[in-house]
Order: structure tokens, then C-alpha cells, then sequence
């Protein structure tokens, strides 16, 4: 595969994967999350989507330049994929974990796992492809934004 295919599969990847949390979260957007106290600092539920999408393209275009470099540091590669995979995987548990089954404190425990392993993904794209780590900068910063507001959810709802 050249790098354009790789980049695009990865993206598609991270893209079906947000599609099939989007499907647990619009529900609950339309009849849990309404009613539940949210803190000042929540944004509004539009925001998400956008944001989502945009953080899962640039997920998708790190994963592929580091898949490219597949011939020159197979071991590298192959270990920082599979912390990419586990860490995209975490991901949608966090959806499944706040939006199906409504819990925030579970979710906001597995947030903390799920941050750990976005920070040691980019640490291991930064040490293949520097732009794949500058492109996973704005992932955990908004991974880290959700982590309070899932925090400040629960204590608010307990």
C-alpha cells in the first residue's frame, strides 16, 4: 500500500468507529443527557460532532504516516499502532460507558486509562513521525477537557 491508501483506511477506520459511537451518543443526547446538571464550562451538544470528526481525521492521518514508516522501524511501527488501536478502542468504551449505559463515574475512571494511553500513543508517534505527534496535540487536549467535564458531571449527579 502506498501512504495515501494507508492514511485514508486508518481515517475511514476512525471515522466508522466515531459513526457507532455517534449512534449510542445521539440517543442519549436526545433523552438522558438533557436532564442530567451539566457545569457552567459544558458546551453545547452541536459542538461535539464537528470536533469529533476532526479529531478522528487527524487521529487517522498520524496513524497512517506512522503505518508508512512500516519498512524502516517494523517493530516501532507495529508496538505504536497497537497502542493506537487499544487507545481507539478506549475511545468508544468511553462512549459506551457515559452515553449507553449513563455512568459517568465509570466513564470518568476509564477516561483516565484512555488519556494514559492517548499520551503514550503520541509520545510513540512523535518518536516515528513528528507531524503524527503534533496531529494527536489537539486529541488529548480535548480528551483532557472531557475528563473534567465528566468529572464535574458525576459530582454533580451523584
Amino acid at each position: 500500500m502506498n501512504k495515501i491508501t494507508r492514511i485514508l483506511a486508518i481515517v475511514a477506520t476512525c471515522l466508522a468507529v466515531g459513526y457507532f459511537t455517534g449512534m449510542i451518543t445521539k440517543l442519549a443526547l436526545m433523552n438522558w443527557y438533557p436532564l442530567i446538571i451539566k457545569p457552567g464550562f459544558a458546551p453545547t451538544n452541536w459542538i461535539f460532532e464537528p470536533v469529533w470528526n476532526t479529531l478522528y481525521i487527524m487521529m487517522g492521518i498520524a496513524a497512517g504516516l506512522v503505518w508508512n514508516r512500516i519498512d524502516f522501524e517494523k517493530e516501532t511501527v507495529k508496538k505504536a499502532l497497537q497502542l493506537f488501536a487499544i487507545q481507539l478502542a478506549l475511545n468508544a468504551l468511553w462512549s459506551y460507558l457515559f452515553f449507553g449505559l449513563k455512568n459517568p463515574m465509570l466513564a470518568g475512571l476509564e477516561i483516565i486509562i484512555l488519556w494514559l494511553m492517548i499520551y503514550e500513543t503520541y509520545a510513540q508517534f512523535s518518536k516515528i513521525n513528528k507531524i503524527s505527534g503534533y496531529l494527536f496535540v489537539p486529541y488529548l487536549v480535548w480528551v483532557s477537557f472531557e475528563a473534567v467535564l465528566t468529572g464535574s458531571i458525576w459530582w454533580l449527579n451523584r
